[in-house]
């Protein structure tokens, strides 16, 4: 057995592979298919300041290699989290990633004050959301509306701070900068990116919301350029995403730059995913003698 475990922020991950915010709920269902202790950690599902009923139906659509999905944030609020959700995860023997949102730096701040006071192993900022203060746009694709929000959580909380980033920018290098200038000590890339889907028979967008985030093998390529490029401009650690579905994904995107990885849309096709595609590094890494996974992290050599 090789050594999987990795460190991210001071904190100690068993191994690489959380399953990524919004398709692992809070791990629940899923323990009926492996003990959650098998997992390096668990990203929860996006959390805001209060309940969301997320958008109308239809919100999850098939693509080539891929889904489209506009949830729109369906959760129970932070204080549901926090009662009911949490003390359950933290028995689990594996860290705990936050995620949060807000449509607002203020909401964001009001949700990160909240965790504080638990014990909570990290927070992952999502920057994807629509920023109501100014006019809609995500906080993500600006590095200055990035930067506010980034700033204000830090403040607002002690915990090791993850921030999401949205890959539907001119330049990801640059938000990441921006980011990390203002208090993130990780990122995690790629979130979904935004596509469209038309019924041809009704002429209407197969989604009710028109538009949604695309996740799923498709991306896979866009998510290594963009840990490679994140990767090779920041200091601090990256946690890779985006289309991973075995472990020889996840060594890729690893050798990109990526400390750690999140799986999600995989999840639908093969709940087991997490537990397998840990397994496969493993193996990997065992069929090239080498002992510990953090000797490939970043190592890919361009030409």
């Amino acid at each position: 057995m090789a050594d999987l475990s990795v460190n991210i922020c001071g904190i100690d991950f068993k191994n690489p592979v959380i399953p990524a915010s919004g398709v692992f709920g809070y791990g629940r269902e899923y323990e009926e298919f492996f003990p959650l202790e098998k997992l390096g950690g668990i990203a929860t599902k996006g959390t805001t300041l209060n309940r969301r009923t997320g958008n109308l139906s239809p919100r999850i659509a098939e693509t080539p290699s891929g889904m489209l999905n506009s949830v729109g944030l369906q959760n129970p609020g932070i204080d549901h989290f926090i009662n009911k959700e949490l003390p359950y995860l933290l028995e689990k023997n594996t860290v705990i990633l936050a995620n949060i949102a807000g449509s607002t730096p203020e909401e964001c701040v009001q949700v990160a004050e909240k965790l504080e006071n638990t014990d909570v192993h990290m927070i992952e900022l999502n920057i994807s959301c629509p920023n109501v203060k100014q006019g809609g746009a995500a906080f993500g694709t600006s590095c200055e509306m990035a930067s506010e929000v980034v700033s204000k959580v830090r403040k607002a909380t002690t915990k090791p701070l993850v921030v999401k980033l949205s890959p539907n920018v001119t330049s990801i290098t640059n938000i990441a900068k921006a980011v990390e200038d203002s208090g993130a000590d990780a990122v995690s890339l790629i979130n979904t990116l935004l596509g469209m889907r038309i019924d041809i028979n009704t002429r209407r967008p197969v989604l009710r919301n028109n538009v949604g985030g695309m996740s799923g093998r498709a991306v896979f390529p866009i998510a290594v350029r963009m840990v490679w490029q994140v990767a090779n401009a920041v200091k601090i650690p990256v946690i890779g995403m985006g289309g991973i579905a075995s472990g020889k994904d996840a060594i890729e995107i690893m050798m990109a730059g990526a400390s750690a990885v999140q799986v999600g849309a995989v999840l639908f096709t093969d709940p087991y995913a997490p537990v397998r595609i840990a397994e496969e590094i493993n193996d990997f890494l065992d069929s090239k003698n080498i002992s510990s996974v953090r000797d490939i992290i970043g190592t890919v050599k361009p030409w």
